[in-house]
């Protein structure tokens, strides 16, 4: 059994189904845990959750986190006006809230001619609710979000990628609001004018493709808000991304999906997970300091704000995992790969230089996390290095090392701008997309 607090039963359930167990008993803990005083949660344990606890543990059954029976896929489940549609559509929670385009047979159709996977192939099965994605459905998703078909092979190996472990899907019913994006790299870019420059998230195709995979998150994998998608205040639609390194005014490094070890001539997506679309502040040049070095400094202060700080520096078996995707327009990475920095070189200042003091990290990591737990803990623990014993006054460095950053050079090509997004429990996944062996000759049509 397990014990959670009000509102998220059905997310465990469905956590504890993917896992394994078919039918797990729910302790509900009455209210906000996180805000009671003890004399609350002592009245609250005694008067109401112990006795629940008791019958988890005693009971021979639970309320089933099975979902329906399966259906024929491939069934009309509904006729009627686009309006008609709409409410239907809105009524099962399968939009997103925005009007959709009706996954019609034959609008399915079309975009099955660009896979050659078959149409009830499992691609992958998706947490938390353990569905099977299909080319058949993932191509649903894609026609309701307003995708082209020739978008389909970016669609199957973006589910591919949330398919793997190390994405940890299961985890983003997290109440901070955890939100996917897409990042795509090489060839497929030009061909399919995938926007890198200015406002690139928020225009086609780059819109449509994220909000297919917000689409897919919801229907198949099954988050759905307010059951299984907790986040607080909601979340902004997903969003998708190209690194820009197609002319001379781009990226002045390696691509990304060349750093995890693909050549550069091939196509592939990066799925990556963040709990914010945050501020974006501009480093300017002063005649007391270089651009690099202000873009540095800034780089390090932005880092400092992030709310899962106090997760930052772990390492190992037992950490959690926490990485940072940091986003440079063109012009502030050619200005630090002018001053002679590499990708890497700006990770290892970063890591060097994102300190503060250990009385105030403490600080972070008692009221902003739910364990509470101080950093000489975490040190005893083996997850915190030894330097997290030190006295309050000691300042320590908070990343734990280059590799949980990711470094992409992407936006505005004509404004210095940089941001900093942290991620929740999840790894940046890559994988290559397939193209169809007609590829060619469908793009011709």
């Amino acid at each position: 059994m397990v014990i959670t607090t009000t509102g998220f039963s059905v997310l465990a359930r469905l956590t504890g189904k993917s896992g394994g167990v078919e039918s797990l008993n729910v302790a509900e803990y009455p209210g906000p845990l996180g805000i009671h005083d003890v004399n609350t949660m002592s009245k609250n344990i005694e008067s109401t959750l112990l006795d629940k606890i008791v019958d988890g543990l005693t009971l021979d059954s639970a309320e089933s986190a099975a979902s329906a029976p399966a259906a024929n896929a491939r069934a009309t489940v509904f006729t009627g006006s686009a309006d008609e549609i709409q409410q239907y559509f809105d009524e099962r929670e399968w939009s997103d809230g925005l009007p959709v385009v009706p996954p019609t047979a034959e609008r399915i159709e079309a975009f099955l001619r660009f896979t050659d996977r078959a149409p009830d192939e499992v691609i992958a099965v998706l947490q938390s609710a353990n569905l099977q994605a299909t080319p058949w459905n993932i191509a649903a998703n894609g026609v309701m979000a307003g995708c082209r078909p020739e978008h389909m092979p970016l669609l199957i190996a973006a589910v591919e990628a949330l398919g793997e472990e190390k994405c940890s899907l299961n985890n983003i019913g997290s109440s901070s609001a955890l939100v996917p994006f897409v990042l795509f790299n090489g060839p497929i870019v030009d061909q399919l004018g995938i926007k890198a420059g200015g406002q690139l998230a928020s225009r086609l195709p780059n819109a449509v493709i994220g909000r297919a995979i917000g689409l897919i998150i919801r229907n198949i994998a099954g988050f759905r808000p307010g059951s299984t998608y907790m986040g607080t205040f909601g979340y902004p639609l997903a969003f998708a991304l190209a690194e820009d390194t197609g002319h001379a005014d781009g990226s002045p490094w390696e691509p990304f999906h060349v750093e995890q070890g693909f050549d550069r001539g091939t196509s592939t997506v990066t799925v990556g997970i963040t709990s914010n679309w945050g501020s974006s502040p501009a480093p300017y040049d002063r005649p007391e300091q270089d651009g690099a070095s202000i873009t540095l400094k800034m780089l390090s202060q932005e880092i400092l704000k992030k709310t899962r700080i106090y997760n930052f520096p772990g390492s190992g078996p037992h950490a959690d995992t926490v990485m940072l995707t940091v986003m440079l327009s063109p012009p502030v990475a050619r200005t630090l790969a002018a001053a002679g920095y590499s990708k890497q070189q700006v990770k290892e200042y970063l890591c060097e230089h994102t300190r503060m003091s250990l009385r105030e990290f403490d600080w972070l990591s008692r009221y902003t996390s739910i364990s509470g737990v101080m950093a000489r803990e975490r040190v005893a623990e083996g997850v915190f290095p030894p330097a997290f014993a030190g006295s309050p006054d000691d300042i320590i460095k908070v990343l734990s090392g280059p590799d949980i950053i990711s470094i992409i050079v992407c936006g505005d090509p004509y404004r210095n701008r940089l941001m900093v997004m942290e991620g929740g429990h999840t790894k940046p996944t890559t994988k290559i997309i397939q193209l169809p062996r007609d590829w060619n000759h469908l793009q011709r049509r």
